[in-house]
């Protein structure tokens, strides 16, 4: 169940939840409130009647707006990062890995929620500890990515970093512009387009070894 579900299923006022579930609960309302109307314009009050609670509830579990965008971002920076991760763990396949980790780009941008909006389209990035999430969400699924092109490849560590960096910032930049473009390609053939693009350059490089192109 995803956080804004369980907003959902716990939101009437007076319901005493676990600590954990009521977390979860006030982080499902303020990943609305954030959402549709942007860090700045969001206010506590918003928060806290979103979610069926009183002020001093939301404070008893987050000091400030900060702590809970922050906690917003941890829980949805880590779910990219995890799906990447997934992606090129779950065939051995190199063309499928490609295809594979281009889903997962899509897949994030088009979960209902629309959580990647706090970490790609933030109106907060001037705010160093928000900064440091996003480099982390975009260095961490880079560097997943780099280790897979330099075992196979060869490659130095840094070249691979410059591949995996570009495979990482197109796969991020098309899903965004696909779903802003109102899916207006079906996502399977719009993932399938955006992997053939990514494959014909990256299978260029000959797999370690060999001089056989994968």
């Amino acid at each position: 169940m995803t956080a804004i579900e369980q907003t959902e299923a716990a939101r009437p006022r007076g319901t005493r939840l676990p600590r954990r579930a009521r977390r979860n609960q006030l982080l499902g309302a303020a990943q609305e409130v954030f959402v549709a109307q942007g860090y700045h314009a969001a206010a506590m009050d918003d928060i806290a009647e979103r979610a069926g609670v009183s002020k001093p509830v939301l404070y008893q579990h987050f000091p400030g707006k900060l702590d809970l965008y922050l906690a917003l971002l941890d829980q949805h920076c880590e779910s990219l990062i995890g799906a990447v991760r997934g992606a090129l763990a779950s065939t051995s396949d190199n063309k499928q890995r490609v295809r594979a980790t281009m889903d997962a780009y899509f897949a994030y941008v088009e979960d209902d929620g629309g959580a990647f909006r706090l970490v790609f389209e933030s109106d907060l990035t001037n705010e160093p500890a928000v900064r440091e999430r996003v480099d982390k969400v975009t260095n961490e699924c880079a560097e997943a990515i780099r280790d897979v092109i330099a075992e196979d490849t060869g490659l130095s560590p840094a070249e691979a970093m410059l591949l995996a960096s570009g495979l990482g910032g197109l796969a991020q930049v098309v899903a965004r512009s696909w779903l802003h473009s109102d899916r207006s390609v079906p996502r399977d053939q719009a993932v399938q387009l955006l992997t053939s693009l990514a494959w014909r350059g990256i299978a260029g490089f000959p797999l370690h070894g060999t001089e056989q192109h994968h």
